[in-house]
Parts: C-alpha cells; structure tokens; sequence
C-alpha cells in the first residue's frame, strides 16, 4: 500500500501509480493491468476507486478493456 496524501483522491494517486508503472516500461504496451480487485488488494481502496482508476486511465488513452479478458496498457 502507499502512503496516500489527504488533500487528493485516492482514485487520482493510485491512477497516477499506475501512469508512472506503464511510463516506466513496469507495464509494456499490450500487458494486463491490475484488474479492480487486484487494485483494491494492492492499494486497500474499495471496488468504486478501482473502477474510477480504470475509467480514468480508459479516458486518457492509456489503457483499453477487452471484454472477458480484462484491461492491458495501450501502444502509444
């Protein structure tokens, strides 16, 4: 778990965890990201905030969800 700070979401510092893993070459393009339930062990949030992480890093591009078969980081 990480220290989280408490003047920011929590959604917005484990999306921001998840942003610096796949710029970091952590996560390469077309690999499996935490799934909401891994996100919740790994950071202790509830299944809303992994959601929002997932919606959030959906919208910016950085990730694509494949029905059935989770989320993987997406070729930039």
């Amino acid at each position: 778990m990480i220290d989280f700070a408490p003047d920011v979401p929590r959604w917005r510092q484990v999306a921001d965890v998840i942003r610096q893993r796949i710029s970091d070459g952590t996560y390469p393009p077309r690999t499996r990201v935490l799934s909401v339930v891994q996100l919740q062990a790994e950071f202790g949030i509830a299944t809303a905030t992994g959601q929002k992480v997932h919606r959030a890093l959906r919208e910016e591009g950085l990730i694509y969800t494949e029905p059935g078969l989770g989320s993987f980081v997406a070729q930039q």
